[in-house]
């Protein structure tokens, strides 16, 4: 049987320094009061206050503060950062080897509210839902001389020429095969869908079955992203790969924003060379209202506000396994290190 830790024992002071990116007010926060001393929560932290608020803390959790070399030396008692996230592209990661501070993060927290976001996202594509709901509400269904209003019948309405697809028999290509791609493609597997991986960027040996991403886009039906953003990532789809994807082509996005070249994608809406995009990340997010992607004259255009991940079941996952991290920090475990 474990012995609790006795209070001393425990870490801290710790600090969460953007509560209210993680919590709507629904969450447990129990095991994570646990795992610490000391807790100071704020709910959002300008950059020109990291440095003062972590200055005398052993931990701090941060879901997308930026922590870098000027923060991290001020903050000499650090001994731990938990990522509230499984992405660490906002901690300097070479800056917390050089002090000694330890760097964790979650994974597989989020699976299941991603992949059901992933699918509502393709299912509104192809069965062509909300054009629908709109031509009821504008009143075509009611002035149809029959029972149904089939595509192409609403003339003058919202609900235009937009075709239903089944998803049975179409092409999905995932580039990003890790925990969430994997995911997709088992579910995509449920409806019939013939799944692709691409290759990694710049992968000198690529696993068995892969394909170069332009041979993938260019047999792809439906292109769903789940790769990190990286050097080689960033960018990824640009206009030469949206014109592979072509004009009948769906693109997801729900990894990262920058993984898309925003005006590029803009630009093959716009003028028909891409059918449609659903995205739920942006490359700056919150967006300004001036945002290329937010532009009201792009059509065939989905933008959610970085919500793929924020279940409540996926977020309480995430807080817990942030105590986890903690707890075994604190027992001398490596449990979800990155650094």
């Amino acid at each position: 049987m474990n012995t609790p830790r006795a209070p001393s024992d425990l870490p801290g002071p710790a600090v969460l320094l953007d509560r209210g990116s993680l919590d709507a007010g629904d969450l447990d926060f129990a095991a994570l009061k646990a795992a610490c001393t000391g807790w100071r929560h704020f709910d959002a932290t300008h950059p020109t206050d990291t440095a003062a608020r972590i200055a005398d803390a052993a931990v701090v959790v941060s879901n997308k503060v930026v922590l870098g070399a000027v923060e991290l030396a001020a903050a000499p008692a650090l001994r731990l950062i938990c990522v509230a996230a499984t992405g660490t592209n906002n901690i300097d990661l070479d800056a917390a080897r050089a002090r000694g501070v330890a760097v964790t993060n979650v994974t597989g927290y989020a699976t299941p509210s991603v992949v059901q976001h992933v699918f509502a996202l393709l299912l509104d594509w192809a069965c062509g839902l909300r054009p629908r709901v709109h031509a009821v509400r504008a009143g075509a269904w009611s002035a149809s001389p029959h029972f149904c209003l089939l595509p192409g019948a609403a003339t003058g309405t919202a609900a235009g020429d937009a075709p239903i697809r089944e998803l049975a028999g179409l092409t999905l290509g995932i580039v990003g095969y890790g925990e969430l791609g994997r995911a997709v493609a088992r579910a995509a597997a449920v409806f019939g869908m013939r799944v692709l991986i691409a290759e990694r960027p710049g992968d000198a040996a690529p696993a068995p079955g892969r394909l170069p991403l332009s041979a993938l886009l260019a047999a792809a039906d439906v292109l769903s992203l789940h790769c990190p953003l990286a050097e080689n990532t960033r960018n990824l789809i640009g206009a030469a790969e949206l014109d592979l994807l072509g004009p009948d082509a769906l693109l997801i996005n729900t990894a990262r924003g920058g993984l898309v070249d925003e005006p590029a994608l803009a630009t093959a809406l716009r003028t028909g060379r891409l059918g449609a995009a659903a995205l739920d990340t942006l490359g700056r997010e919150p967006p300004p209202p001036a945002h290329p992607l937010l532009a009201p004259d792009i059509p065939n255009l989905t933008i959610t506000p970085h919500v793929a991940w924020a279940s409540r079941a996926a977020r309480q996952r995430l807080i817990d396994g942030v105590a986890a991290n903690i707890r075994a920090f604190a027992a001398g475990d490596a449990r979800n290190r990155v650094a």
